[in-house]
C-alpha cells in the first residue's frame, strides 16, 4: 500500500508540473500576438498623419508669402520712395530702404517675415529691433524693408540704421536717445583690400633668409 501511495503522489506531481508547463507557452504566445497586433495598429496611423501634415504645410507657406506681397503693395502705394516716413541704411556692401507705418509691430523684409528672412538668428533680429526697443515702439510701428547686397549680418545692421533714421522723421526728439545708443552712426568699416605680394590684406608669406 505504501508503494502504491508513493507512486500515486509522484504521478500527480508530474501531472501538475506538466500542466503548468503546458499553460505557460499558451499565455506567452497570446501575449506576443497581442503586442504584435497593437504595435502594428499603432504604427500605421502615425505614418498616414505625418504624410498628411507634410502635404498640408507646403501650400500654407506659399499662401503666407503671397499674402505678405499683397499686404506690402496695399500698404505702400507708389512704392518705398513715395512714403513719408522713410530711411536708408548701409553697412559694408548692404543697402536697406526702410518704411515705417503705424501698426502692431510687424517686420517684413523683402516680402518675407523678419524671423524667416534672418534665419531665426537672435543677434540679427536684435539688430533690427534695437532702435524701436530704445524708444519703446516695439508694438507701435510696422516696418517694411527692401534690402540688397552683402550678407545677412550686414543687411541686419543696415536695416537697423535705416530704422533709426526713419524714426528721426517721426520726431526730432528721438535723436538724443538714438545717438546715445550709437544707432545713428554709420559704421564705415569694410574688408581691407588685398595687397600685391601679400597673401591677404596684411598676411605675408613666410620669410626665409637663405
Amino acid at each position: 500500500m505504501a508503494i502504491s501511495v508513493a507512486s500515486l503522489t509522484s504521478s500527480f506531481a508530474s501531472l501538475s508540473f506538466s500542466s503548468q508547463i503546458s499553460q505557460k507557452p499558451h499565455a506567452l504566445s497570446l501575449s506576443h500576438s497581442k503586442h504584435l497586433s497593437l504595435s502594428l495598429t499603432s504604427k500605421s496611423p502615425s505614418l498616414v498623419v505625418s504624410a498628411s501634415v507634410a502635404e498640408a504645410t507646403a501650400p500654407e507657406e506659399l499662401e503666407t508669402r503671397e499674402d505678405l506681397l499683397k499686404l506690402v503693395k496695399s500698404r505702400l502705394p507708389g512704392g518705398f520712395a513715395a512714403q513719408p516716413i522713410f530711411g536708408t541704411g548701409r553697412r559694408k556692401s548692404a543697402s536697406a530702404r526702410v518704411v515705417l507705418q503705424e501698426g502692431s509691430g510687424k517686420i517684413i523684409i523683402n516680402y518675407r517675415d523678419a524671423k524667416e528672412y534672418l534665419q531665426g538668428n537672435p543677434l540679427w533680429i536684435q539688430y533690427v529691433k534695437t532702435p524701436l526697443a530704445t524708444l519703446g515702439y516695439e508694438a507701435s510701428y510696422d516696418i517694411f524693408v527692401k534690402v540688397e547686397g552683402g550678407g545677412l549680418s550686414g543687411q541686419a545692421q543696415a536695416i537697423s540704421l535705416g530704422i533709426a533714421r526713419a524714426l528721426l522723421k517721426v520726431s526730432e526728439s528721438h535723436r538724443k536717445p538714438l545717438r546715445e545708443e550709437g544707432l545713428l552712426t554709420r559704421d564705415a568699416r569694410v574688408v581691407e583690400r588685398k595687397k600685391v605680394g601679400l597673401k591677404k590684406a596684411r598676411k605675408r608669406p613666410q620669410f626665409s633668409k637663405r
